[in-house]
């Protein structure tokens, strides 16, 4: 991967245009165009420009926008979940 590449994001199926790539100790870190934030690249495949839209969360109707927030709703939930398995719940 490399910038100017497409890139979906697995979790949410968000297609962006490669911006940055960082290599960091902990990871590589790449930075997608559509909502200007960082992904660990082990989370992206690679996408088609046909995939691409330029499309930020503003821009959607309500309905996608309430689709994407209940997404990650989901997925805030599992990875609390999953976290309260792991350490103490403070009990």
């Amino acid at each position: 991967m490399q910038v100017g590449d497409f890139a979906k994001y697995r979790n949410t199926g968000t297609v962006g245009k490669v911006m940055e790539i960082m290599d960091k100790p902990e990871g590589r870190w790449v930075l997608l165009d559509t909502y200007d934030l960082y992904y660990d690249s082990s989370t992206l495949e690679p996408a088609s420009e046909a995939d691409y839209k330029v499309k930020r969360f503003e821009e959607q109707s309500l309905d996608q926008q309430m689709e994407q927030v209940d997404r990650l709703k989901g997925q805030i939930e599992d990875s609390m979940e999953a976290i309260s398995r792991i350490t103490a719940s403070g009990t």
